[in-house]
């Protein structure tokens, strides 16, 4: 059994989920990364403290038997799971009336049925530990809707639900669960967006800028640490004070 807490991430390989892996294995994590793209997280694990104290896992999250499988043999590598960051999500946006049942379902199946599956096999370890954290990267759009997002809107708001049930549920076996609601981060997937579009969100945050990955793994960081240990069912708005 490894020393070190391990956690169980998925979407490593890029932006918000790159940012988090860089954190934790620096604050002393041993990882286990889940990415669709093993090519581009190999290159992230080379750059992590310890990289031989990491696995990395090509996985699709939205396939329940994928998500079992990658607990169990990150349960066979460690033998104990004290943290689940359930990252991993896509956009396919587009306005209601034109929007496509595959646009819909894919970005519900990744995003929300995603996130259940690794919660579901998750659980099971952390109930015999009694102990573990569980943290969900949600949006605030989310919580405040967004234009020719509804399929994102959805799924990310359907994670709300299902993280204040789960702490509901959970919370007396010592497992704790929130979600962290990130606004305008510099990322790949918000890198498509049109200059207009930037410029109007820009407009209206009060801090005057958009945000880093490096702000959403800071407070993944704290929720993951003994100081949050009396922090569960909460949904924590990281956005500048564009949703407030």
């Amino acid at each position: 059994m490894s020393d070190r807490p391990v956690a169980v991430l998925t979407g490593a390989s890029r932006g918000i989920g790159e940012a988090i892996a860089l954190r934790l294995a620096e604050e002393g994590w041993n990882l286990t990364l889940i990415s669709r793209s093993i090519d581009k997280a190999s290159a992230l694990l080379e750059s992590l403290s310890r990289p031989e104290d990491h696995l990395l896992l090509a996985a699709d999250v939205s396939l329940f038997s994928e998500a079992e499988r990658c607990v169990s043999e990150s349960m066979k590598r460690f033998g104990r799971l004290d943290a689940l960051i359930n990252n991993a999500g896509i956009t396919k946006d587009n306005l209601l009336i034109r929007m496509s049942e595959e646009e819909w379902s894919s970005v519900l199946s990744v995003n929300l049925q995603g996130a259940f599956n690794f919660v579901r096999h998750a659980l099971p370890v952390m109930v015999r530990q009694r102990r573990g954290r569980i943290v969900n990267i949600g949006s605030i759009v989310g919580l405040m809707g967004g234009v020719g997002q509804i399929n994102y809107s959805a799924s990310k708001a359907g994670l709300v639900g299902l993280t204040k049930s789960l702490a509901r549920e959970y919370g007396s076996k010592g497992i704790t669960a929130n979600l962290v609601a990130p606004g305008f981060i510099e990322t790949a997937m918000t890198d498509v967006l049109s200059e207009e579009r930037k410029k109007e969100y820009l407009s209206g945050i009060p801090l005057r800028r958009f945000g880093t990955p490096e702000d959403i793994a800071g407070v993944v960081s704290f929720l993951l640490s003994p100081e949050a240990s009396y922090v569960t069912g909460d949904v924590i708005n990281v956005s500048g004070g564009l949703y407030m």
